[in-house]
């Protein structure tokens, strides 16, 4: 029997312990609705703990749900060190843990059961290639604004875009830096490649490993007097509804989206592993999809996202 095949004949009422990062984005906000939905959908029920951006929180939560004897955890990962011995304890209670979002340290791969989640690396190369059709042959300064250091997804998102534009001479990433995944230190991130690229003038695009920090660094553009999408090209990844509006405004370029809606195959993978003993593949992958402001539906997808939670 196939994973999905599965779904029909998977246990019901499953309590599973959802040891969330926080509502650090549009996004994280959007999965955690979506799993919200999903839970009551399959009359599953789901405690949620919003570590508020800190893994020392998660730790704590997973041993609560351990404490509690939940029948799984769901974990999206702050940060991908740091779990072995939590998740030790959860194998050792018997309880399988599903990876969503984000991955950890493949050699803590033996103590969860799954990961749902998108190919980041891919992601990123993604939004690379865009810059490196759409600049062509022009000579461009990229600025890159990271998400969470130590988070997988910052990582590969960094790994794949970094990739492709290497392969461009007359592309160059100038300046990175961290914003954390928030709008906040998005904003501040890209005031300070602003005031130190000659007020924004040599810079031709900026990158960003979140769409919560474009929207923050378009901000920031706007304050500076620049224009957003025309005299600075903008690439970023999620596909949050504030993204879209962005880019009818003109004021962003393009987008990758990722969905918010990780807890589906999720529960799914452990409700077959919870009745049948069916194991699922060790990464279940969510596809990504370029968006971009010439796309002629995008008030159309926009209006789709009422249902994803966000």
């Amino acid at each position: 029997m196939s994973l999905l095949g599965a779904a029909a004949a998977r246990a019901e009422g499953l309590v599973v312990g959802f040891s969330q990062i926080g509502s650090e984005s549009g996004w994280r906000a959007a999965e955690t609705t979506v799993t919200k939905q999903d839970a009551k959908k399959n009359g599953d029920t789901v405690k949620i703990a919003d570590a508020q951006q800190k893994q020392e929180n998660q730790i704590k939560a997973i041993r609560s749900f351990i404490a509690q004897g939940v029948d799984g955890i769901f974990l999206a990962p702050v940060v991908a060190t740091g779990w072995h011995q939590v998740l030790s304890e959860a194998r050792d209670a018997k309880i399988p843990v599903i990876l969503l979002d984000r991955d950890i340290d493949p050699a803590d791969k033996p103590l969860y059961l799954t990961a749902v989640t998108s190919d980041s690396v891919h992601e990123g190369a993604v939004a690379g290639d865009w810059l490196v059709k759409t600049v062509g042959a022009k000579p461009c300064n990229v600025v890159e604004i990271e998400g969470t250091v130590g988070a997988s997804v910052a990582a590969n998102r960094k790994e794949g875009f970094d990739d492709e534009v290497k392969k461009q001479p007359n592309i160059k990433i100038i300046r990175s830096e961290t914003g954390d995944f928030t709008r906040s230190q998005g904003k501040q991130v890209m005031e300070s490649f602003i005031k130190a690229e000659n007020g924004g003038k040599n810079i031709c695009a900026v990158y960003a490993h979140n769409d919560d920090m474009m929207i923050g660094a378009i901000q920031a553009m706007k304050e500076a007097g620049l224009k957003p999408g025309s005299d600075i090209l903008t690439v970023s990844v999620d596909s949050v509804p504030d993204m879209f509006r962005a880019m009818i405004a003109h004021d962003a370029n393009a987008t990758v989206e990722l969905t918010p809606d990780m807890a589906g195959p999720a529960f799914v993978a452990l409700g077959a592993y919870k009745s049948k003993g069916t194991v699922p593949p060790k990464w279940i992958e969510t596809k990504s999809v370029l968006h971009t402001s010439a796309d002629g539906d995008l008030q159309q997808v926009l209006d789709q996202k009422k249902d994803l939670g966000y």
